[in-house]
């Protein structure tokens, strides 16, 4: 039985605007329109009602992509599906009380994204493991490419970074983006998992059998929480040559952290006593110096949550970090894409197309 969180904060009456612009950014960073974010956040009576708004946008993007579809104008229903899957995702950024309508829209984000991916690439493979499910995608023409595994967070799925994936099919890696414990897809059936590098193990067991992928140059990125991932990672599985930590945690403080963090993860975590022994466990102190190979931690000057130390401290403690610091980046930064997306994606794609196998 899971626990039911506090939600009486969801109605306080300074929370919807402040809650749809702190999700702006975050939105038009994972590709929803401007114009039409607006125009749908203006709706909102409370932040009771974002889930279905959001969803009611999914479905009108869907019923396009359908349209499109039907009169065989493949790439138009490939995009529409697309938007129609960031759409959906989007939905489940509150932690609403009906977890059942929750983890319907996480499928229809699914369901979206192999609409999507079947018109834009219809190369791109399912691949699902246990605690895991996600799409390899790998660049035009023939060869053995470096991978890079792109992590999620908290209450993230493999829908919402489509940008990234793009950014390094561009450059000449594949990718598979993944949703893992309590992620995504998967939010309804897991908990999240702070040793995530036993999924990514088995990600890498899964797609090592793939055509076109390179198992000796692996690289992780990971987003939020998902950097957190991506560090254990790091330390722990010695298969990862490269990683990336895009706005993650250092460390995180029960007593300090926001209700919509405390709710969202007694939720994903299914009780207050499993959500605290798992904020618990979200610290890199122990782990930083083992982070033996190259890793880039991308932070936004900007990006101050409470209870969260920001993996600044990693960049300082783990022997061959380096720092990339936008100054007026928000969390995920969103807000200053350009300024942080090509370079992540080159130091990426450059430190494995360095690395020799041995």
């Amino acid at each position: 039985m899971t626990d039911a969180p506090d939600l009486s904060f969801l109605d306080h009456p300074g929370l919807l605007p402040a809650f749809v612009e702190e999700n702006r950014p975050r939105a038009t960073g994972a590709g929803l329109d401007p114009h039409e974010y607006t125009r749908v956040t203006a709706a909102l009576r409370s932040t009771r009602e974002w889930p279905e708004a959001f969803r009611a946008a999914g479905r009108r993007h869907r019923a396009a992509a359908d349209r499109a579809a039907a009169e065989g104008r493949s790439l138009s229903a490939g995009e529409a599906y697309r938007t129609a899957a960031r759409w959906f995702h989007c939905a489940g950024l509150l932690p609403h009380p009906d977890r059942a309508g929750a983890a319907r829209v996480a499928d229809e984000a699914d369901e979206a994204m192999r609409a999507a991916l079947a018109h834009l690439d219809p190369a791109a493979e399912r691949v699902e493991g246990e605690s895991f499910a996600g799409w390899l995608r790998r660049p035009v023409g023939a060869g053995r490419r470096p991978l890079v595994i792109v992590v999620p967070g908290m209450d993230s799925g493999k829908e919402e970074f489509h940008a990234v994936a793009e950014a390094l099919l561009a450059r000449g890696a594949a990718v598979f983006a993944l949703d893992g414990p309590g992620q995504g897809v998967l939010a309804a059936t897991s908990a999240p998992e702070p040793d995530y590098h036993r999924v990514v193990g088995r990600v890498i067991d899964a797609v090592a059998v793939r055509e076109g992928v390179d198992v000796d140059r692996i690289g992780v990125v990971g987003l939020s929480l998902g950097g957190y991932y991506a560090a254990v990672t790091a330390a722990r599985e010695p298969r990862v040559r490269a990683t990336a930590v895009v706005s993650g945690p250092y460390r995180l403080d029960w007593e300090a952290l926001v209700p919509f963090v405390v709710a969202t993860l007694i939720q994903r975590c299914g009780s207050e006593e499993a959500a605290r022994a798992f904020v618990g466990r979200v610290d890199l102190t122990a782990l930083a110096r083992e982070i033996t190979g190259p890793l880039l931690v991308v932070e936004g000057g900007e990006d101050r949550i409470p209870g969260v130390t920001n993996a600044g401290a990693l960049a300082r403690r783990a022997p061959r970090a380096e720092l990339l610091l936008v100054p007026h980046g928000n969390h995920l930064l969103g807000n200053a894409l350009a300024d942080w997306l090509p370079a992540t994606a080159d130091w990426l794609t450059a430190r494995l197309d360095h690395v020799t196998a041995g």
